[in-house]
């Protein structure tokens, strides 16, 4: 019995062991030296060419990046399940795409959901893999050459190899940013190809340059598959060094090649720029893929991968000696404007001798807005679901008229925990999924939308009253009425007045959101308060509407003074009083560069403003069924009634799910911190000499218990339109 008990133990001992080696650390048997490499998708000049089965025949990507973020998780969790993941390829795939792109390793359900969707389909969906490079690795000291950089990117590279043949198993937490599970499903009959690491950072680039420059040990690599020409630098170096490295793996263990790209965007693009738009926009490094080539080994091929916004590179507009570009300025005139968008990717396509992929465009549906593209519109957020798939269009036209041999729209969903510079100070970016912050422009470029609730939202700013009840009554002044409600992304209001005459009347709802400050009177509109209000929303016909903010209570005053206004708020002379009575607009800092006049005559200052005002409502339909749907639509009256919807942020709530608000910034805290709160008070006036009474509105937050339902974007349907979709018509 004893020696039973011990030959079994030995064969599981050698089982695990085998196992271990197998499927985790990728130790393998070449049974096969001679077999013959093959592809299914090659490059010929600035072609891809696809093999379906009668020969190669172009393929053009038409592409949709995919997250692994869901309302009330982190990307990191990778909780989306395999049903979630049929159902959208069968939503990508009607839209008319070919082509899905992911940037890391995810859980083990994605692939099972997509080898499960492509089995036994005669019109599958393809893919495109990336891997990923953490970001703290690459905002820290360490250069491109240090181990938890090379080493750790060069043996994700092939852990990715083996997830796409179905032979690895990774432990949770095993491979940073990236999921876990058993991986046992060959996927590799539909990737057509692998994007290798992330936007670089420039500095990482450049520091990695400049360490490793005069070193010869580091300049110059030629391998079985990709060498470097003399050009070459240490960065790039790096890149062709694990290229290689993937491209003999796959070849060597499965007998299979892909198309390799390395991936870029403008941030270090392979373009000498004047001084003017270096120091402008601090561009201080070049990744260039024409440095790396390909040997009589390689059968696939190899593509140029960019990350290309319509906002950026609207640096171009800083120049006219585009000649050193191969573009004349001239050539991109539209409508009295340049189109920077089309002239750029005209360049690359014109820099590189193989295919160049745009592998992620798209403007966001976010009410915020970040950049604001002068040349065509296509601005980065406070772009309706109308705007955004117009905006989708024109690029994907620019893209194709530029020569481009494919490209990935950015992105398939929404995702709530997505954070911006402009509103990340603002907010508790440690509860960021469990709340849809609408100021936030990041969390908005998908073609499908998490809505709030189960099945529908609580309410629609449509007109239509008939969702609102009895218990939402928070004021009865007699003529005139005050409802309450909110979700995880607005806090909604109905108006109601007796005879309101729309055009006409000017109602005021002023608002108690923190008990640390905020004013019993409003100056600039001669408003008296029962208590200090930190808000006051405006009712003043279609386009003179808004919130403003109490001068204390300003957020945007109390970060970026200095930026903005030349002034420290935080000086003694400076100091709001805590019940100071006037109120400001709520306005948002944006990105954009104010060059000097005599530098560029030909641009008037006046096309520039480094704020915009956020907390300016918009009058429209904002109910998806709706025939004149409207998504960023904030109010819209009908008969005696007015409906508005106001996003969590603009009222300084940092994390509505818990009910935190930003404390006093300046009693003591120099800036932002939080406290929460579990009620505000709100009252409802056309003003006079009565102080309006403000009465409370309970507040209980949802914690992490959050509600969504799916719905597909008007930009989708766009979309579909353009690329031929199934349900195109």
């Amino acid at each position: 019995m004893k020696k039973f008990i011990a030959v079994l133990v030995c064969i599981a001992v050698v089982a695990i062991s085998a196992d271990i080696l197998y499927y985790r650390i990728g130790v393998y048997v070449d049974l096969h030296p001679d077999k013959k490499v093959e592809t299914f998708v090659k490059t010929q000049g600035d072609k891809v060419l696809m093999n379906k089965g009668n020969g190669y025949e172009e393929f053009e990507i038409k592409g949709v990046n995919m997250g692994s973020g869901i309302p009330g998780k982190w990307s990191t969790d990778f909780a989306i399940d395999e049903d979630t993941y049929l159902r959208w390829f069968g939503y990508i795939k009607e839209m008319g795409a070919n082509t899905i792109r992911v940037y890391t390793i995810q859980n083990s359900e994605f692939y099972d959901a997509f080898y499960k969707y492509n089995e036994n389909n005669p019109d599958p969906l393809y893919m495109i893999h990336g891997v990923w490079v953490n970001d703290y690795v690459q905002n820290s000291h360490r250069d491109a050459y240090d181990k938890d950089f090379f080493d750790t990117f060069q043996k994700d590279c092939l852990s990715m190899i083996d997830v796409i043949h179905g032979k690895k198993k990774i432990h949770p937490g095993e491979i940073n940013s990236a999921g876990s599970g058993k991986y046992l499903k060959d996927i590799s009959p539909w990737v057509i190809g692998y994007i290798l690491g992330v936007e670089w950072e420039d500095i990482t680039v450049a520091y990695t340059d400049d360490k490793y420059g005069d070193n010869e040990k580091y300049k110059g690599y030629h391998g079985k598959y990709l060498e470097t020409t003399d050009d070459a630098t240490v960065f790039e170096t790096l890149l062709a060094k694990v290229g290689d490295s993937v491209m003999k793996y796959e070849s060597k263990r499965y007998k299979v090649q892909k198309l390799l790209a390395f991936s870029n965007w403008p941030t270090t693009d392979p373009f000498t720029y004047s001084e003017e738009i270096e120091d402008l926009y601090m561009k201080c490094a070049c990744v260039d893929t024409e440095h790396i080539k390909t040997t009589k080994d390689v059968i696939s091929g190899q593509f140029a991968s960019y990350h290309v916004y319509p906002y950026y590179p609207d640096y171009l507009t800083w120049t006219d000696d585009w000649k050193s570009y191969g573009v004349s300025k001239k050539d991109y005139m539209e409508k009295g404007e340049t189109n920077t968008y089309r002239a750029y990717l005209s360049m690359l396509t014109k820099h590189h001798s193989m295919p160049v992929v745009i592998s992620e465009f798209g403007v966001s549906t976010g009410r915020g807005m970040a950049h604001q593209d002068l040349n065509t519109n296509r601005n980065q957020g406070h772009m309706s679901e109308q705007d955004q798939g117009d905006a989708l269009r024109e690029c994907y036209e620019d893209i194709k008229s530029s020569g481009c041999a494919g490209s990935c729209i950015f992105s398939w969903q929404d995702e709530w925990f997505k954070r911006t510079w402009n509103t990340m100070y603002a907010v508790d970016m440690t509860r960021n999924p469990y709340w849809s912050d609408y100021q936030t422009n990041e969390q908005y470029f998908g073609l499908l939308s998490f809505d709030p609730g189960d099945k529908k939202s609580v309410c629609y700013v449509d007109g239509d009253v008939s969702e609102w009840r009895d218990k939402d009554l928070v004021v009865d002044n007699g003529d005139m009425q005050l409802s309450t409600k909110y979700d995880e992304r607005f806090v909604y209001f109905l108006i109601k007045k007796k005879n309101l005459n729309f055009e006409k009347d000017t109602i005021y709802v002023p608002m108690d959101i923190t008990p640390k400050s905020g004013s019993s009177y409003c100056s600039n509109f001669d408003l008296k308060f029962d208590r200090g209000a930190d808000f006051v929303m405006k009712i003043d016909g279609r386009d003179n509407s808004r919130v403003m903010v109490q001068e204390r209570y300003e957020v945007l005053r109390s970060t970026y003074s200095q930026n903005l206004d030349g002034f420290d708020t935080y000086l003694k002379d400076n100091l709001p009083a805590k019940d100071a009575p006037g109120f400001t607009n709520i306005d948002m800092i944006l990105e954009i560069i104010n060059p000097d006049k005599k530098m560029h005559p030909k641009k008037a200052l006046d096309d520039f403003d480094a704020s915009f005002e956020t907390g300016k409502l918009r009058y429209g339909n904002a109910n998806p069924e709706a025939e004149n749907f409207d998504s960023l639509a904030d109010f819209i009256c009908n008969g005696d009634y007015v409906e508005v919807k106001i996003p969590w942020q603009i009222l300084n709530f940092a994390d509505p799910s818990t009910m935190e608000i930003h404390d006093d910034y300046y009693d003591g805290n120099y800036g932002i911190k939080y406290i929460n709160i579990n009620k505000m008070y709100l009252g409802i006036t056309e003003g006079g000499k009565e102080r309006c009474k403000l009465e409370p509105m309970e507040l209980k937050g949802w914690d992490r218990k959050v509600t969504y339902h799916e719905r597909l974007k008007k930009s989708y349907y766009t979309m579909q339109k353009v690329w031929g979709g199934k349900s195109a018509g």
